[in-house]
């Protein structure tokens, strides 16, 4: 419900659930009271003193009656009408009790009903009455106001609601009132129950998930920033753009480029709208809170049983397994490597450095209970788009790793609110195909000049976490 925002008084107090008096009724309800009093005073004169006052006794006892039975019938048939205006009431919720606003599943069914839930941001001239002007073109079509938050700029201020309106209306209805009351650069797109959290709440939750994974941070700037693409660049990649950004970021319209805490740079980047002062210091919080915890990878390890009863361990990986992961390329047949790399046997090492780094994604590794590794797999941010890629030494592919391990990143994905997935492998790799076939996933297939790209969509996932017999890595498979 839109407040009265010309009325403080009928806002604060209607807010409060308190009724609003006018000295007006309070006069008329004083001079009913006098009124009443002479009355009953000249009947109570009439009947003590004229001959026929026992009649008229009974003839106002009757009339009294009549009255009260009147007054029944007409409150029964007129108390529920609907009010003249929307008054801010709206209805019990089951079992009598009031409802506050639109939370939980009330929420969710008001946004999947009659009602539609929008995002939109407009600025508007930081000056008395431009809110208010704002806010009263939305009501006039019936826009309910869920929540709002005030980016400050050099010159106006950026004002960004969650709208709650009738289903027929449209977006270019809303961006012409609004223009009319003021607003300028307005954008405006649907938006969905999730999005009824607080600023203040999302943002903690975020904050959270990155203190406990250091490969949460592209996904949490992801969620706080709304649909962008993020690229992290690593120190020896940055070229002029890495030189150019000052360690506390840089903002440039739709464009921010902040300091990664490994020397890089992470590049923010969405269409529209542009990002605001108030982001950008939400997204340097976020990345100095990074910086601050250093590395980090959740503990925890799963039990992998191969068909022929040998166990090995599942866990993250990170940068401190480096010597490990070599070691294993050692071991590698120079045909393993290039399948799974596409590329020289000898560039394979200087991979590992950001394959194994959380602020790419994330890693699984397969170790024997001497705690050597023998097999990877990578869930990689690549953009706004998620890649896998697993290898396994030569030693243990035909006995189901590179299966449990790509089941485990499609479920990781799953988690992560990712809606897809991709592996790049050659045309010729049947294995890789019937890895991902065996995942019961939607696939789509592009192949060009021997390069095959599967992807697979999410959207309904299942529980994916299973063993798929004869899948042995990214390159390296045999049937």
């Amino acid at each position: 419900m839109t407040p009265d925002l010309s009325n403080p008084t009928q806002t604060t107090r209607t807010r409060h659930r308190r009724p609003v008096h006018h000295w007006r009724r309070d006069l008329v309800e004083l001079a009913a009271l006098f009124t009443a009093v002479a009355v009953a005073d000249a009947v109570a004169n009439t009947v003590g003193h004229g001959p026929d006052g026992p009649m008229l006794l009974v003839l106002s006892a009757v009339g009294l009656v009549a009255t009260a039975f009147f007054h029944v019938w007409w409150s029964r048939r007129h108390g529920h009408a609907p009010p003249s205006g929307d008054t801010g009431a709206r209805p019990a919720a089951p079992g009598g009790a009031e409802r506050a606003g639109p939370s939980g599943s009330d929420a969710v069914a008001e946004a999947a009903g009659a009602a539609a839930l929008w995002r939109m941001r407009t600025t508007v001239r930081d000056e008395p009455g431009a809110l208010a002007a704002l806010c009263a073109a939305l009501a006039g079509h019936g826009v309910d106001i869920l929540s709002l938050q005030t980016h400050p700029l050099a010159e106006g201020v950026v004002d960004e609601f969650l709208l709650r309106g009738p289903a027929g209306l449209t977006a270019a209805e809303v961006t012409r009132s609004v223009a009319a009351a003021g607003g300028r650069g307005t954008w405006i797109e649907r938006a969905d129950a999730h999005d009824l959290v607080d600023a203040p709440t999302r943002v903690l939750a975020l904050a959270t998930r990155t203190a406990l994974d250091a490969a949460e941070l592209p996904l949490a700037l992801r969620q706080l920033l709304g649909r962008c693409t993020i690229r992290s660049l690593p120190a020896g990649a940055t070229g002029r753009a890495g030189q150019d950004t000052p360690v506390e970021g840089a903002l440039e319209e739709t464009v921010m480029r902040l300091r990664s805490p490994e020397g890089g740079v992470i590049t923010v980047e969405r269409p529209y709208p542009p990002f605001t002062p108030t982001e950008f210091a939400r997204a340097r919080a976020l990345v100095e809170l990074d910086a601050r915890l250093g590395p980090r990878v959740p503990d925890g390890q799963d039990v992998l049983t191969l068909p022929e009863g040998n166990t090995l361990t599942v866990r993250r990986a990170d940068v401190s397994d480096l010597a490990a992961a070599r070691a294993m390329h050692e071991r590698c047949s120079p045909h393993t490597l290039r399948m799974r790399y596409h590329g020289p046997v000898g560039d394979a090492d200087r991979y590992l450095d950001h394959l194994l780094s959380p602020r790419f994604g994330r890693t699984l590794a397969a170790r024997t209970a001497s705690g050597r590794i023998v097999g990877l797999g990578h869930l990689l941010w690549d953009g706004d788009e998620t890649e896998v890629a697993l290898l396994v030494e030569d030693a243990w592919q035909r006995r189901g790793v590179g299966g449990r391990l790509l089941g485990r990143l499609v479920a990781m994905a799953v988690e992560a609110g990712c809606g897809h997935v991709y592996a790049v492998t050659q045309a010729s790799n049947t294995g890789m195909v019937a890895a991902m076939r065996a995942l019961g996933l939607p696939l789509d297939y592009q192949i060009e000049e021997g390069t095959l790209v599967i992807t697979a969509r999410l959207g309904a996932a299942p529980a994916v976490a299973h063993d798929t017999a004869g899948v042995h890595g990214d390159g390296a498979v045999r049937d």
